[in-house]
């Protein structure tokens, strides 16, 4: 393994081009470059690799001009556990050696294509340097989330010690795939008031949910039900990219749900819920029978108690036209945010080289103070002011102005008065249950949904996931907790949708999260809550940092900014069941060794 950390000696590489001579009808080569039993095969039972937005297998005859082979290294040029990206001249690959086998895949992450050479390899599958997305290095296939495509994977073969890759031109060029999915065989008129499985939501639990029953053979009926008016979209770059369209941001085209008979009702808002007569009913007056429910309806913002909510130009940050209207409305105007949430914090940091001027309102002394600790929330915070961003901390607002109905000015409860054309508030969520209330679904006193490891609720076929709920966590002894990251909700639609199914799944995944502002991007790893001490190593001043959240003497929790991949690295550890020891970090932080992750190398063997 420490081959993948290390620098590798520079090699020269002498890509060797050529067609394939002779048309194959398919590759007889497993990725380990030994002859395959399997030869007819591809993973996941695909034929061959489409876009992202088309998972239509490719012909089984394929001619030689779709094929590229190229040598790329000699054999002895990498050593087990390490990883190179090569150029086989119409795309890239990843080349990786592990047990002493070769085998290729995509070289970028197909959630924001991250760079996969950068990231950590062990036990059999790549986990990326940014957010933690892990794959199969045999068969491409994503195994912990964020993101919702699997990678193509290429064949191997070593010839007079030379280690050469065939791979097909379009999967070099995609650099993505969809698995195979089951379509519909129902013949069920549109308009229909039943579906076997209904899902309210259309965010990450949702839309996992619905792929993951069609990838796993599920030929019923399907609804996807939304508030939004978009097909489902990236939420977390959102407040990262004010401008960006619903269609740049979008995750899966109308086109692509409708041609694996996931049906999508947009702008419908459910409002009950009659779990002795399996129904949902919509303010629109529609009423909808299920077989299976999906509650992933996320959060809504917390309520604020203020004078002035009638003007306008206040905005609570919940989709693309509102992003867009905060971008056009701040140009050269007084932008004010109201908390410190990250959501608030990355809008405030998307306005400085738009607005005239930025400032934050927060209930805490620092912001992050609860998440991050004080000493990486005072660093941030200094980024923050380098770029005239000016902050009230310890305030709360008690008036908003308008002048024609339009916002002028943000009275503090301190008395102060701050110019504003346009705010976002962005002080934090409650859970998005209040249709629930009479509904028989078991609730806690915060108003999450409580939910066992398979994440069905106490109601016969009701299941719920995302943002909403409190699941048993493995890591706490199966304590009920709220985890409410974009990549945690991947992972309970999935494993609802195997519950579904009849197939218990775990939750073994690490939670993951990742902020960006000006340029620079803190990555997290694990469930830090309720954590009693931070071990930091590096330099704060400089934003080059990596952040251990302990909890006695076990590190729960790690943050960092600059220092690329050991969040991934701990995320690995953890997600194995082994644990790091507070001792170990504090004894680095002593020797002075910043950033030396070869210690984490043992504790998450291959």
């Amino acid at each position: 393994m420490g081959g993948c950390f290390s620098k590798p000696k520079p090699v020269e590489v002498k890509v060797e081009l050529s067609l394939l001579e002779k048309e194959k009808e398919v590759d007889g080569l497993s990725p380990n470059g030994k002859a395959s039993p399997f030869a007819d095969c591809r993973p996941n039972g695909a034929l061959g690799h489409g876009s992202d937005d088309d998972s239509t297998p490719l012909p089984l005859y394929h001619k030689p001009r779709d094929y590229v082979e190229a040598s790329v290294c000699h054999v002895k040029d990498l050593e087990n556990g390490q990883m190179r990206e090569v150029d086989l001249g119409s795309g890239r690959a990843l080349l990786i050696k592990q047990h002493g086998e070769f085998s290729a895949m995509a070289h970028k992450c197909s959630h924001y294509g991250a760079p996969l050479v950068k990231g950590v390899l062990s036990k059999g599958h790549v986990r990326c340097p940014w957010h933690g997305a892990c794959f199969d290095i045999a068969t491409g296939d994503l195994e912990d989330f964020p993101g919702l495509d699997s990678l193509p994977t290429f064949q191997v073969r070593v010839e007079k010690d030379k280690v050469i890759i065939r791979a097909n031109k379009q999967a070099l060029q995609s650099q993505k795939r969809s698995k195979p999915m089951a379509r519909c065989s129902a013949v069920i008129n549109s308009s229909t008031g039943f579906s076997h499985v209904l899902i309210i939501g259309s965010g990450p639990a949702g839309l996992v949910c619905a792929e993951t029953l069609r990838q796993e053979g599920f030929t019923d009926r399907i609804v996807m039900c939304t508030m939004d008016r978009h097909p489902p979209y990236d939420r977390p770059k959102l407040s990262k990219s004010l401008e960006s369209t619903a269609e740049q941001l979008r995750l899966r085209s109308m086109d692509f749900l409708q041609d694996h008979d996931i049906e999508l009702l947009t702008e419908k808002e459910a409002v009950a819920i009659d779990v002795k007569t399996h129904s949902v009913t919509f303010e629109d007056g529609l009423r909808m029978e299920y077989r299976k429910l999906f509650i992933a309806t996320g959060s809504t913002p917390k309520p604020m108690v203020y004078k002035g909510k009638d003007v306008r130009n206040v905005f609570h940050l919940r989709t693309p036209d509102d992003a867009n209207s905060v971008a056009r409305l701040a140009n050269n105007k007084n932008a004010v945010i109201v908390g410190t949430s990250y959501v608030g914090m990355e809008v405030a940091a998307a306005l400085t080289d738009k607005a005239h001027s930025v400032s934050i309102i927060g209930i805490e002394t620092v912001p992050f103070k609860k998440a991050l600790g004080e000493k990486v929330g005072k660093a941030i915070m200094k980024l923050f002011e380098v770029n005239r961003v000016k902050f009230y901390m310890l305030n709360e607002v008690s008036e908003m102005i308008g002048h024609h109905g339009e916002l002028k000015e943000v009275v503090l409860k301190s008395g102060k008065v701050l110019r504003a054309d346009v705010c976002v508030i962005g002080a934090g969520s409650i859970p998005a249950t209040g249709f629930l209330k009479q509904s028989g679904i078991h609730m806690d006193s915060r108003g999450f949904i409580t939910v066992n490891k398979m994440m069905q609720t106490n109601a016969d076929g009701v299941f719920a996931g995302g943002d909403v709920v409190v699941f048993p966590f493995p890591p706490r002894n199966n304590k009920k907790v709220n985890i409410p990251v974009w990549q945690m909700a991947h992972v309970h639609g999935r494993v609802a949708a195997l519950s579904m199914m009849g197939r218990a799944a775990d939750i073994k995944t690490v939670p993951y999260f990742w902020s960006a502002m000006f340029g620079k991007t803190i990555r997290y790893a694990g469930y830090g809550d309720g954590f009693d001490d931070v071990i930091i190593q590096g330099d704060l001043d400089e934003l080059r940092f990596v952040a251990f959240y302990t909890r006695s003497e076990e590190v729960v929790a790690v943050a960092s900014m600059n220092y690329d991949p050991i969040v991934s690295r701990v995320a690995e550890v953890l997600g194995s069941g082994k644990t790091i020891k507070k001792r170990d970090v504090e004894m680095l932080a002593r020797l002075g060794k910043t950033g030396d992750i070869s210690w984490l190398i043992d504790k998450g063997s291959q």
